[in-house]
């Protein structure tokens, strides 16, 4: 099978999809509510995905190299999430056990029945085999910026043999 513009767009698009879908399988099912820089790492493959549609309609190189960079942008946010969450550098302070006030309002710190939980950009509340979530995003957005980089290799060599 020959890796086309269009299959390699399409390959992009699913994978962005599938990361987005996983997300949401996590927080709606598995209960598991993200931080807020978790919240930021899913605007990247939402971008990506409506990406993917347009490069399908119309297929030009700007819009794989538009989808690639995407890709390392969301990389880029999950390198920098990791990096908080391992502690190697300071988060924004309104999402870390630094800068949020748990103490603020009515309620006390304990009662569940009071405001919405919440969660924190420097805690990892998942992993597996020792890689948290944005791990993982770190490594499908690398592999799916490759795929688009492919996919612009490809609508360069097409636009060359016209």
């Amino acid at each position: 099978m020959t890796l086309t513009y269009r299959l390699l767009v399409f390959l992009a698009g699913a994978g962005s999809a599938a990361i987005l879908l996983g997300a949401f399988g996590f927080q709606y099912i598995g209960g598991l509510d993200p931080c807020a820089m978790c919240l930021w790492q899913r605007w990247p493959h939402a971008i990506a995905i409506a990406i993917a549609a347009l490069g399908l309609m119309v297929p030009r190189t700007i819009f794989a190299l538009a989808g690639a960079l995407t890709m390392a942008v969301s990389a880029g946010l999950a390198l920098f999430h990791s990096g908080v969450e391992r502690h190697w550098w300071i988060g924004p302070s309104s999402c870390t056990s630094r800068g949020v006030d748990l103490t603020a309002g009515d309620c006390g710190l304990l009662d569940p029945t009071c405001g919405s939980a919440i969660v924190l950009c420097d805690q990892i509340p998942w992993a597996m085999f020792g890689l948290s979530m944005a791990n993982y995003n770190i490594i499908g957005s690398l592999v799916l910026m490759v795929i688009w980089l492919m996919a612009a290799a490809r609508a360069l060599d097409a636009s060359r043999n016209i």
